[in-house]
């Protein structure tokens, strides 16, 4: 079940993924926000990540304005890699050198379409291992 969230600027891009995922027949789990009213993103960019670290969810995608301040707040996460991807080709690079586990969009500055885009891509792409998993058995800190 793939975890979904956003604040009130990413809730549009994020009421079209889940029609998206609707379509696709993919399950997920939406942490909010449920509205265009002004909220705080760190209230739903903790519970996803909770979500993903505990291997209830997997993979995520969040959204806010720039997608910068929820990115922010995932990664402080240990088990998370949050990645800010505005095109296509940054969401497959995400996924198979970085093995990132949720995708972060910048509902703000992205079209609803590449913005799918990078949604299907980065669910069907795979992590490539190889040199890449020496590079992430260095990030977490020890």
């Amino acid at each position: 079940m793939l975890a979904l969230c956003s604040d009130h600027a990413g809730f549009e891009l994020k009421s079209i993924i889940e029609g998206y995922l609707e379509a696709n027949s993919i399950p997920y789990k939406d942490f909010g926000t449920y509205s265009t009213e002004s909220c705080d993103y760190p209230d739903f960019a903790h519970p996803c990540a909770l979500a993903v670290e505990s291997g209830e969810c997997y993979p995520g995608i969040a959204i806010c304005g720039t997608g910068n301040g929820i990115a922010m707040t995932l990664n402080k996460h240990q088990g998370i890699r949050a990645a800010l991807c505005w095109q296509p080709e940054l969401a497959r690079l995400a996924r198979e050198h970085n093995d990132a586990n949720i995708l972060v969009l910048p509902g703000r500055f992205i079209e609803p379409s590449v913005a799918l885009e990078c949604v299907s891509v980065f669910l069907n792409t795979a992590f490539a291992g190889g040199r890449h998993q020496r590079r992430l058995d260095k990030m977490p800190v020890k």
